[in-house]
């Protein structure tokens, strides 16, 4: 299982990002992820990395699908290929019915048929890269080191869309034992009907190391608070165990802690907790220091990412010689 990080808060400044990305660029995590950001743009930031020299493999955990047509998602996602001279992960989610809404004047008729949809739309620009035929328009060719589009899973609806039509699903604050027991399997069913690979797993975990004057429920909820009042959020969170309402966010953190779904405890306890997503079938965790960011600040954040990340390398088998 890969270790990557993510950029937890919608960057006002760029340069806050760079500790983030050379801890990609020294290999001591595989990926750098943003999510969708209304303040600096999530591509923006990348690009602007990359001509810092910090030319890493990256990827967005997740954009929205209604702020882009998939001709502009494609090109941004090439765009950033190329800049960085890595594979680049374009994760896609179809956004809340309200926020739909505001955009386009009402919510999708069907979330899984807008996301297959435009996955198909992208993935075939992507993969055409030359004028389309009639009605449809093509991308021109230009080499890069590819794209990988992917698809934000909640729930097996979701899941199952993404096993018909992404190359990667990424999970958000989705407990282990969940991702193995019902998101994959929905995944398999999936591949299975579009005579296809199984999508590799992302999962983003929410992370803070044990340290003085930290409280961990209030960390949770610094950093969950608005996932946790959102109703799909709650709804699958249910489905894995925990006792959570939307109406009731701060209990919903103390149950993120308790289950262990937001980990917290020394660096080595972390990263024990994370290689459980591996065990359950996750491909990739990305730690997310949200909760530390804002309640402590950025330089806080970086030094518990970088003790985590340091504890999942010492836990690592050593080769075999």
């Amino acid at each position: 299982m890969r270790v990557s990080v993510l950029f937890p808060v919608m960057p006002t400044d760029p340069e806050a990002v760079v500790p983030f990305a050379s801890s990609v660029r020294s290999g001591q995590a595989a990926r750098l992820w943003q999510g969708q950001s209304l303040s600096a743009d999530t591509h923006q930031v990348f690009a602007y990395l990359a001509g810092k020299g910090y030319r890493v493999p990256v990827g967005t955990g997740v954009v929205l699908m209604p702020l882009r047509h998939p001709v502009d998602a494609a090109v941004q996602a090439r765009s950033l290929a190329r800049l960085t001279g890595q594979p680049m992960v374009l994760g896609l989610g179809p956004a809340t019915p309200d926020f739909v809404t505001g955009l386009h004047g009402k919510p999708y008729d069907s979330p899984r048929d807008a996301c297959l949809s435009y996955l198909t739309e992208v993935r075939r620009l992507l993969d055409a890269e030359a004028p389309g035929g009639a009605g449809t328009v093509g991308l021109p060719d230009m080499p890069h080191p590819g794209v990988e589009v992917g698809l934000g899973v909640l729930r097996p609806v979701l899941a199952h869309a993404a096993g018909r039509a992404a190359d990667v699903a990424i999970s958000w604050m989705t407990p282990p034992g969940y991702v193995q027991d019902t998101l994959l399997p929905a995944m398999a069913r999936g591949a299975a009907a579009a005579d296809r690979a199984r999508p590799r797993m992302v999962t983003v975990v929410h992370a803070a190391v044990d340290r003085p004057h930290r409280v961990p429920y209030r960390l949770a909820y610094t950093a969950a608070h608005a996932h946790l009042a959102g109703p799909h959020y709650t709804d699958m969170l249910r489905r894995a165990g925990l006792r959570v309402h939307h109406s009731q966010p701060n209990l919903g953190a103390r149950a993120l802690v308790d289950s262990g779904t937001f980990v917290y405890g020394s660096p080595q306890d972390i990263a024990a907790q994370l290689a459980e997503y591996g065990r359950a079938g996750v491909d990739e965790v990305v730690v997310n220091t949200a909760g530390v960011y804002s309640e402590h600040g950025h330089p806080d954040a970086v030094r518990d990412l970088q003790d985590i990340l340091a504890a999942c390398r010492e836990q690592q088998p050593a080769p075999v010689p």
